[in-house]
């Protein structure tokens, strides 16, 4: 079977987000926008999970679409947790750089598979 890269770095970064959502709450008492980060940061890769099964094309472009939503969401919950000292720069720059690149892989994947429905 083929490895799919978009699918194993969206676990990876949900897992890295799961485990923020834990210290925000433990070390910092914070309940809402922790909530918020979860939620959109793990809704990332659930969107390409549901994409693997998409009914067609107009689908799954759609399935990933959403997760490119997604993904801009959680990098503003991580600018807004860096901005008000919830989370430290080393953090913030090696899990917002994970985001990035998950943004950059969703839109190269869209843009392919718009392509390919030509």
């Amino acid at each position: 079977m083929r490895r799919n890269i978009l699918r194993d770095k969206s676990f990876k970064f949900a897992i890295r987000i799961v485990n923020l959502y834990k210290f925000l709450l433990k070390e910092e008492n914070e309940f809402v926008l922790s909530k918020q980060i979860l939620r959109s940061g793990t809704s990332i890769g659930a969107m390409i999970r549901e994409s693997e099964y998409a009914q067609s094309q107009a689908d799954f472009i759609h399935k990933l679409s959403i997760g490119i939503k997604e993904a801009n969401e959680t990098n503003y919950w991580l600018d807004l947790l860096y901005e008000t000292k919830y989370i430290e720069q080393k953090l913030y720059q090696s899990i917002n750089n994970d985001c990035i690149e998950l943004l950059k892989l969703l839109i190269a994947s869209i843009k392919t598979a718009k392509k390919n429905n030509e």
